[in-house]
């Protein structure tokens, strides 16, 4: 299913049904008086938050949603149907934004959170309401008004407890892989990853965490280049970062250090908030090293980074040291 974190719509709650003009007419009352009912109130719009959806590529196909109007009123005080609400289901985590002010009207992110986008009409007055002492048989009624209409955006940032970052081609994908039971593409070029990745890694029966898997980053990305910019948000509300270095034996040190420079950097950029959070080093790809190399580069990756936070050294490929860094990963968020 084709990933889609941003949409449009247009929503518009249901009309309030017009009060009735009647008057009771029965044999032997002649004289019976206003008994014209209320109309009924207009349905919301309502979006309902669904733990079973993970993307908003519905919205694509449909932009338009009406809720009921409220039904007339009728003679002997009969009022009127309400209108039926409309329930909308999005994926949990879905962003609700006034198009017209960028306004932020709420957050759905728990399953089965409600949020009302448009509320319904109020219903208009039947004639029995405008009886007085000094007009017994009043023609007065009130129409109905109308349902409020929005133009909506619709922004999805993914629930993740732990976020994968890193150059195209790091590993990202294989270690999601390794740990959890997610199956995103993997192959040997860059931008394999074309859209986010959930996976839950379970380190016991009852311990588990969910992990996101975005496009790679390059220079230039809070700019707008490359794919990751476009992603960086789902990892907002991530407690966790974890940082992948490729360390295949045919890249340099110096390459090395300006591929964390670089992702650093587009952190900053993009959010400081994000860039302060709690990042630890992954270093890939050390099964492509000999033994006696694998300690020695990334120590001196290290000490030229100045790098003080928590490192890791693993081959995602061949699981090794996988599993201890998931481990470690559920202890800080345990902890947290």
């Amino acid at each position: 299913m084709k990933f889609v974190d941003e949409v449009n719509i247009r929503v518009e709650a249901g009309h309030g049904g017009n009060g009735c003009l009647s008057f009771r007419r029965e044999k032997f009352i002649p004289k019976g008086g206003p008994d014209g009912g209320d109309g009924g109130d207009g349905g919301d719009v309502i979006l309902r938050a669904d733990a079973n959806l993970n993307t908003l590529v519905d919205f694509r196909y449909t932009k338009v949603f009406r809720a009921r109007r409220g039904t007339d009123g009728k003679g002997a005080q009969c009022t009127g149907a309400r209108g039926e609400d409309l329930r909308i289901r999005v994926p949990v985590g879905t962003i609700v934004l006034d198009s017209a002010t960028n306004e932020t009207m709420g957050e759905l992110l728990t399953a089965d959170h409600q949020l009302i986008v448009a509320h319904g009409g109020k219903r208009g007055l039947g004639n029995i309401r405008f009886k007085s002492s000094t007009n017994r048989a009043p023609r007065k009624t009130t129409d109905g008004r109308p349902g409020q209409k929005r133009n909506l955006t619709l922004e999805l940032k993914l629930l993740a407890d732990v976020g994968l970052l890193g150059k195209p081609n790091a590993g990202k994908s294989t270690l999601i892989r390794s740990v959890s039971s997610a199956q995103p593409k993997v192959a040997d070029y860059p931008f394999t990853t074309l859209y986010p990745n959930l996976g839950v890694v379970c380190v016991a029966p009852d311990r588990s965490f969910v992990m996101a898997d975005i496009p790679g980053l390059i220079p230039g990305a809070a700019e707008g280049l490359g794919l990751g910019i476009r992603f960086l948000k789902h990892l907002s509300r991530t407690r966790l970062l974890l940082h992948l270095v490729d360390m295949a034996p045919d890249r340099g040190i110096d390459d090395l250090w300006r591929d964390v420079r670089d992702i650093s950097d587009e952190l900053v950029k993009f959010d400081a908030d994000l860039a302060a959070r709690e990042r630890w080093l992954v270093l890939n790809k050390i099964d492509l090293l000999p033994p006696h190399e694998r300690k020695r580069r990334g120590e001196e990756l290290l000490e030229k980074l100045g790098w003080k936070g928590p490192a890791f050294r693993i081959s995602a490929h061949t699981g090794e040291g996988c599993r201890e860094l998931a481990s470690q990963a559920m202890d800080y968020l345990s902890d947290d």
